[in-house]
């Protein structure tokens, strides 16, 4: 198989490159990228390419599955740019797949597709997938689910698999995801258990997380196998106040749902963050997943749980482990995070 993975070089596009390069069915893995990276892996070569401006069926020609990774969080103030890369981006590596003849397309999907849904029992892949409306990645993922429910209509004969894990953590996009996150006044050497001394006890504040080499694996399997449709990818256990106050060694703090989303406002506002208030809307508000049908359908058995991968982010985050590739290098944030902070925080893309 030749595989084209678009949006490569980020947290859950440098696992998949892993578990390919093991996968015997899989002969070449042709990345793709806005910036292209130094490093080389087995069997990828690497591929310059934008997907809002540049030509990219010839890219995907020859290919037997297109994957679909790439997205923006940030700027997380200017949902122009956000938009552009994650909405009409991906209308157009859907529409470069289809002229291509590819007979494969995985897309990344999200738990943060799923409209507002229940904690107290898990959901299927059927719940709704109009997103959480105070967030812009809910928004925007509602709108690519669209895109492909017409791509699907218009495009019978490809086979198309939606991948929906919950936060995705590992050691090595530890610096990525605190630049994108957390930003450049997050003390790093405070990240570690014990040291964190309280957990907002936010009522409906319950989530599901999974290792990115668990997702990676995900995605093989969703490559190779001949298996259509929609998975739900997260680990045990739900991570709830009770959950993070055991794994981190603090103790709750009740804290109502309005003070949390103005908290993060007002940080944002004042640029001591970047992320806005709308992705406290989407953590309050998306669905416990059900994962039965990766389980039985993919053949997916994730091998960390998800205090393993939280307690993975917070230490790469304390030691600054990166990865060799730009949405996840220390050398994106220049030294002491200045370049985070002459650019302004949440204002650039990454």
């Amino acid at each position: 198989m030749r595989v084209v993975v678009v949006g490569a070089t980020g947290n859950v596009g440098t696992s998949l490159l892993e578990a390919l390069a093991d996968e015997p069915a899989v002969e070449e893995v042709v990345g793709i990228a806005r910036r292209m990276p130094t490093i080389e892996l087995p069997k990828t070569r690497w591929l310059r390419a934008d997907i809002t401006d540049d030509d990219l069926e010839p890219h995907f020609r020859g290919a037997d599955c297109v994957v679909h990774l790439a997205w923006l969080i940030q700027p997380s103030r200017d949902e122009a740019v956000t938009r552009r890369t994650n909405v009409e981006g991906t209308e157009r590596v859907f529409a470069a797949t289809g002229r291509a003849g590819v007979p494969a397309l995985v897309y990344a999907g999200s738990l943060g597709s799923y409209s507002p849904g229940p904690k107290d029992y898990a959901v299927d892949e059927t719940w709704p997938t109009d997103g959480i409306p105070a967030s812009f990645y809910g928004r925007h993922k509602a709108a690519t689910e669209r895109l492909l429910d017409r791509f699907e209509r218009e495009r019978p004969d490809v086979r198309v698999v939606r991948i929906r894990p919950g936060l995705v953590f590992k050691r090595e996009a530890a610096t990525g995801i605190r630049r994108l996150f957390a930003g450049p006044l997050v003390p790093s050497p405070l990240l570690r258990p014990g040291l964190i001394p309280v957990v907002p006890d936010i009522p409906g504040l319950r989530f599901q997380a999974v290792h990115s080499k668990d997702v990676g694996d995900a995605y093989r399997l969703a490559i190779v196998g001949d298996v259509r449709g929609a998975f739900n990818i997260a680990a045990d256990p739900v991570l709830d106040p009770d959950e993070l106050a055991r794994a981190l060694g603090a103790r709750k703090v009740p804290v109502s749902p309005g003070a949390a989303r103005g908290a993060v406002a007002l940080s944002w506002r004042l640029r001591l963050q970047p992320t806005p208030s709308g992705w406290v809307d989407l953590a309050l508000g998306v669905p416990i997943m059900d994962t039965s049908r990766a389980r039985d359908e993919l053949g997916w058995r994730p091998q960390h749980t998800s205090i393993e991968a939280l307690h993975e982010l917070l230490e790469g985050m304390r030691e600054g482990t990166d990865y060799a590739t730009p949405p996840l290098s220390r050398r994106t944030t220049a030294p002491a995070r200045a370049r985070e902070l002459v650019t302004g925080v949440g204002q650039t893309p990454r």
